[in-house]
């Protein structure tokens, strides 16, 4: 979670006036690092997180489950160039699980 635009201006205006930083950390319950980071900052708004490129596809591999539902998790994780680890965690996420029902 992100602090306020609000509280971001009262602390650099804090700051600016003539307030040390440290007693800026503790009256506003905010970490020095940050509060030097809003310093050297020219635009005060959050930046939105940035979405990372990841090396499976979601779709495809939805796909490849449906198709191949009894394929082992081993065999899963070779079919898309990752560790067996990391396809557990991508159908974890998923919300998909590879138990067998009879």
């Amino acid at each position: 979670m992100s602090y306020s635009v609000d509280l971001r201006e009262r602390v650099v205006a804090y700051v600016s006036g003539g307030g040390s930083k440290t007693e800026a950390s503790r009256i506003f319950g905010v970490g020095r690092p940050t509060i030097y980071r809003w310093l050297s900052m020219s635009d005060l708004r959050p930046r939105p997180a940035k979405t990372r490129k990841r090396k499976l596809d979601k779709d495809q591999l939805a796909k490849h489950v449906e198709t191949y539902p009894d394929a082992l998790l081993r065999e899963r994780a070779a079919e898309f160039g990752v560790t067996p680890s990391g396809m557990w965690r991508a159908l974890r996420k998923m919300r998909i699980s590879c138990k067998k029902n009879d």
